[in-house]
């Protein structure tokens, strides 16, 4: 076991009673688990508001360059938690405005990848699709099972979902409430890449790392370009992209990385 594992060890018995687990690492990953294991970690308000105050404080934690966000080997997440909203009235909603517990992790500047094993079911799919990469177990399962309850998705299912595999197949999700498969939501597109069940967050990490040794500024940047531009006239998302790579050429990490190059050497990109 390396230091980081140890390190990572302490952190889970340390706070072992709490929602969410954060683990961060001096190689600018940070991994953060939902810890609701008894609910097969359902998103409660609790769990949500301290979901929220994460994605904010690594927003501005220069020590982080990339996410990880999990769940255990049973869950990512299975949906909302039903108990708490059976009884809830539409002015309840409003004023409660939970969108505002989605807003840090929909804005969240960084990249972000899913380790999804598990179910992944209503709220828990509709996070998921919040990440950047979704790498998911072979026995993941993918859905928005909401219309059974009498509601439909609240957090983007019919928005990300039909972003991300068209029309016809969200339509067969949303209104059907039957689940995916992993290997269906990769040939779907709603996943990056599938791996075996014990081998979803050793993955993932191993491609935190390796986006977390890119410049910084660039990962941004490029995240920036493709969710501002997905929905724009291609001239418009045009704009945008070129923008933002004329501006990078203002960093040092774009002289780093370029002198690097020339020079045949691994480039120490900053963030600057």
């Amino acid at each position: 076991m390396d230091e980081h594992e140890a390190d990572g060890m302490k952190a889970r018995e340390a706070h072992a009673d709490a929602l969410t687990i954060l683990e961060k690492f001096d190689n600018g990953v940070a991994l953060l688990h939902l810890n609701r294991p008894d609910a097969l970690n359902a998103l409660n308000p609790a769990l949500r508001k301290e979901l929220a105050e994460h994605f904010r404080v690594l927003a501005g934690d220069d020590s982080v360059r990339c996410v990880v966000l999990t769940g255990n080997e049973k869950a990512f997440a299975a949906g909302a938690d039903i108990k708490a909203m059976a009884d809830a009235r539409p002015g309840e909603l409003m004023r409660g405005g939970n969108e505002r517990f989605w807003r840090p992790i929909q804005d969240f500047p960084k990249p972000l990848i899913a380790a999804v094993n598990g179910y992944a079911l209503g709220g828990g799919c509709e996070l998921a699709m919040h990440a950047d990469i979704i790498i998911a177990g072979e026995g993941a399962q993918f859905g928005q099972p909401e219309i059974r309850v009498g509601i439909m998705p609240g957090a983007g299912g019919t928005q990300r979902l039909t972003r991300a595999v068209g029309k016809f197949k969200a339509m067969m999700m949303l209104l059907t409430a039957q689940p995916v498969a992993a290997g269906d939501a990769e040939r779907m597109g709603l996943v990056s890449l599938v791996v075996a069940d014990d081998k979803v967050v050793e993955t993932a990490m191993e491609m935190a790392a390796r986006i977390a040794r890119m410049p910084p500024l660039a990962a941004r940047k490029i995240k920036e370009a493709v969710l501002n531009g997905a929905d724009l006239p291609l001239e418009q998302g045009m704009l945008i992209e070129r923008q933002a790579f004329q501006l990078l050429f203002d960093t040092q990490d774009q002289k780093e990385g370029m002198q690097a190059f020339i020079e045949k050497r691994k480039p120490v990109f900053k963030g600057e």
